[in-house]
């Protein structure tokens, strides 16, 4: 496990041209297992994120990648919000109920999985970085 995966914060600033470059590198490392139990966490976090919008007053919260373990014990879940007001309060509201939303995964994916993963959340801003590309670009 990646000690930035125990801490639960993002202290490696990268671009998100890179975070590109490293999951086409993680989708050709990755089993095909590991790519199904992605795929299909990040179908079952989206509605449990609408699920509880009120408690994140409101944002449009969406899960854009999710990378798992080999041991598809551990996910790292980059999520989206909007608007993008105060997108680190919100990534905080979400890890301090990162159980609650294990939980509610867990009663929906347990038939499918043996080990329910610990799940760490990551705020994904790829849509911010291409904005400021356009408007670098326009200007």
């Amino acid at each position: 496990m990646c000690p930035e995966a125990l801490t639960g914060t993002n202290e490696k600033r990268e671009s998100p041209f890179e975070r590109l470059m490293v999951s086409v590198k993680y989708l050709k490392m990755t089993s095909t297992r590991q790519q199904k139990v992605s795929r299909l966490l990040q179908k079952e976090l989206g509605p449990i994120f609408q699920q509880m919008a009120p408690e994140f007053e409101g944002n449009m919260i969406t899960v854009t990648v999710v990378r798992i373990s080999p041991d598809l014990s551990v996910a790292k879940v980059y999520l989206s919000i909007f608007p993008g007001k105060n997108k680190e309060e919100v990534l905080e509201k979400i890890r301090e109920k990162t159980p609650a939303v294990r939980g509610l995964l867990g009663n929906i994916i347990r038939n499918q999985v043996r080990i329910i993963p610990a799940l760490y959340f990551y705020l994904d801003d790829s849509l911010d970085y291409i904005d400021n590309i356009d408007r670098l670009l326009k200007s």
